[in-house]
């Protein structure tokens, strides 16, 4: 952990300040390799993975930072789970055998995800008041557990995946502007408008196939 942030300790360096706050040359490279990553996506382009690990690992540090441990734990996860998602758009299957395609949730399953979040939510947000100094623990436990359901979605490319996300985005927002992380908060902003359109696009593939 230590080595990690003494490795990147250059890049939180202050590339410029909005309004007196300033932003670190990490929290804007993450964010620049997050928007790729999210535009790959909405493309269902397989780039988006590798992206999505890189800035994984530039986000854990940026969080672990600022305190906010389970999204700093949640991008150590995310960096697994995309190396899992990679393989998946590359060489993944549907039960049908069938190579994956956008498709919608089967309502049974949409309802198990669903339970899954109810239960990892307050499990999170335990973990963290017990085991960690963090200030919000609620606030952080709740897209913490949402985008591990969010990035199953992605993986297994269900159009249900960009509705969760524009979940996890708008309660980012609040958590992020909350810790003064104002650049990660306009990124999230984006993101809840980005997240709207894949949705849209991905409703229409589904909806084409």
């Amino acid at each position: 952990m230590d080595t990690l942030l003494q490795v990147l300790q250059p890049l939180f360096d202050t590339a410029f300040a909005i309004r007196g706050v300033p932003v670190s040359w990490l929290e804007l490279i993450g964010c620049g390799l997050a928007v790729l990553m999210v535009v790959f996506n909405m493309r269902v382009n397989p780039v988006a993975w590798p992206l999505a690990i890189a800035s994984s690992l530039l986000f854990f540090a940026l969080f672990w930072n600022s305190r906010l441990y389970g999204e700093a734990g949640l991008q150590i996860v995310f960096a697994v789970v995309a190396g899992w998602g990679w393989w998946q758009w590359l060489q993944g299957h549907q039960h049908d055998g069938a190579p994956l395609r956008v498709r919608h949730l089967h309502p049974s399953v949409r309802i198990k995800a669903l339970l899954a979040l109810a239960l990892a939510w307050p499990v999170t947000a335990l973990f963290l008041t017990t085991c960690t100094d963090s200030d919000v623990p609620w606030g952080d436990a709740f897209p913490t557990a949402a985008s591990l359901v969010g990035q199953w979605l992605l993986g297994r490319k269900y159009v249900e995946n960009w509705p969760t996300w524009v979940a996890v985005n708008i309660a980012s927002v609040g958590l992020f502007a909350y810790k003064g992380l104002w650049f990660t908060t306009a990124l999230y902003l984006l993101f809840v408008a980005m997240s709207f359109s894949g949705w849209r696009a991905w409703r229409r593939l589904a909806h084409d196939r």
